[in-house]
């Protein structure tokens, strides 16, 4: 960089000071400038060019269904790709979050301001692939500082063909969504397309009524061995010695659901989401878990029908969307929310001893209470909005949870929910 300074009547620094900070004006005084230009000089020292910048500009748009154009700079994959826009309130995980097959179809903003600092590690997978549309973050870490790290998180979404954005208001983002709900957005890198065509593809594409499961569920029956490895255990007081046989059905399981019941003593046999509740019975299982699982419940029929049929032979516990599918199976009802829930720290009222835990959440939509038949007792109540996070009936030997309760990431209040339904199979077996 070539700089010159060109002064008239060089005075001492004392002159320039006073002349400053004094009120009067000095006859000495005099005006300098400073001439700076940028270049590159070639092997014989003349100059080639113009330096470029040693930092990245702005090179995507994420654009929202309201007319919101955000500019941001890309990493990860480059492209262009549809998805509902939500936010997730976890200061920590976002590998777990990256991998669970619950975000399917959407683009998670992270509120957290600071991601990537832990990079990567293939220990905290919650499934085999990423199945989000994409990640929005406001700062991405330019180093990483984990003993456990293994690559980048962009080095790793630029493999899984992830696209990712950084460097944008996040937080007014979050205000948007907020007050007006979830939206569609479309996330580019190609300056070929305008920003009324970005706009016209998130008019025209919808999530709801959108059958999200059949893409993440597995393609045949497999059989899940791995529990909580013992460095990551916990709440294993009271823990039952005795073998339970369960059939998982994977509308988009996590990996860590799996792990904590083998570790409360479940041999468990993973099913597809369209697995017939026929051969289910045929595998005479001591209880049967549906699992959490991305979209709009109203979306698959067929799993609603495969809940119905099993309802009251077997204990069964639901997770998320096997909570929402049991609501919809016992007659009830569900409905969109405005923004749903997403993050690691919700709390919760568990109505049969008052306890309040702070749970794990990823979902969109929840069932409405009213709509329930009698029998079906509400047993948890999201305390930020009032909404159902649980069910039960002892009489048709089922319960259910809106949350996550391997809480990956997250806090471990719920984990005894999985204990609970280990004595819900017991009390059945001890019957036949």
């Amino acid at each position: 960089m070539d700089c010159s300074i060109r002064i008239q009547n060089p005075l001492s620094t004392t002159t320039i000071t006073s002349a400053l900070f004094s009120n009067k004006k000095s006859a000495n005084f005099r005006v300098f400038t400073v001439g700076c230009s940028s270049k590159i000089l070639s092997s014989d020292g003349a100059p080639s060019g113009l330096v470029e910048r040693p930092w990245k500009v702005a090179d995507a748009r994420l654009v929202l269904e309201d007319g919101s154009i955000w500019k941001a700079k890309s990493f990860g994959a480059s492209g262009t790709q549809v998805g509902e826009v939500v936010f997730n309130t976890s200061l920590t995980g976002y590998q777990e979050i990256l991998t669970d097959p619950s975000y399917a179809g959407q683009f998670v903003l992270m509120t957290n301001p600071h991601i990537g600092n832990t990079g990567v590690n293939f220990g905290d997978e919650e499934s085999m692939q990423c199945f989000l549309a994409g990640l929005v973050i406001r700062s991405l870490s330019i180093s990483t500082s984990n003993w456990r790290c293994k690559e980048t998180l962009d080095e790793y979404l630029a493999k899984r063909n992830i696209m990712g954005i950084y460097d944008v208001d996040t937080r007014a983002i979050t205000r948007r969504l907020r007050q007006d709900g979830s939206l569609i957005g479309v996330l580019s890198t190609e300056n070929s397309k305008t920003d009324e065509e970005l706009l016209e593809m998130s008019r025209t594409w919808d999530i709801v009524g959108v059958d999200l499961i059949s893409g993440v569920s597995c393609k045949s029956p497999y059989e899940w061995v791995d529990r909580t490895a013992s460095d990551w255990d916990f709440n294993d007081n009271g823990r039952n010695k005795e073998t339970f046989n369960v059939v998982a059905y994977d509308f988009g399981i996590k990996h860590n659901i799996l792990r904590r019941l083998a570790s409360y003593g479940c041999k468990i046999t993973v099913v597809p989401s369209t697995w017939p509740a026929s051969e289910t019975l045929k595998m005479k299982p001591d209880g049967v878990l549906f699992s959490n699982g991305p979209g709009d419940p109203s979306a698959v029929p067929y799993a609603v029908e495969a809940v119905k049929e099993l309802i009251g032979k077997i204990p069964v516990f639901g997770i998320c969307m096997g909570h929402q599918l049991l609501g919809q199976a016992l007659g009830g009802k569900t409905f969109k929310m405005k923004f749903g829930h997403h993050g690691g720290n919700h709390p919760v009222r568990n109505l049969r001893n008052g306890c309040v835990e702070i749970s794990a959440q990823n979902h969109n939509y929840a069932v409405d209470p009213e709509s329930l038949p009698e029998g079906v007792e509400v047993t948890h109540v999201n305390l930020n909005d009032g909404s159902c996070a649980g069910l039960a009936s002892f009489k048709m030997k089922l319960m259910s949870l809106q949350y996550h309760p391997e809480a990956s990431p997250g806090p471990h209040d719920s984990d005894p929910v999985f204990g609970e339904f280990i004595q819900l199979m017991k009390q059945e077996k001890v019957k036949a």
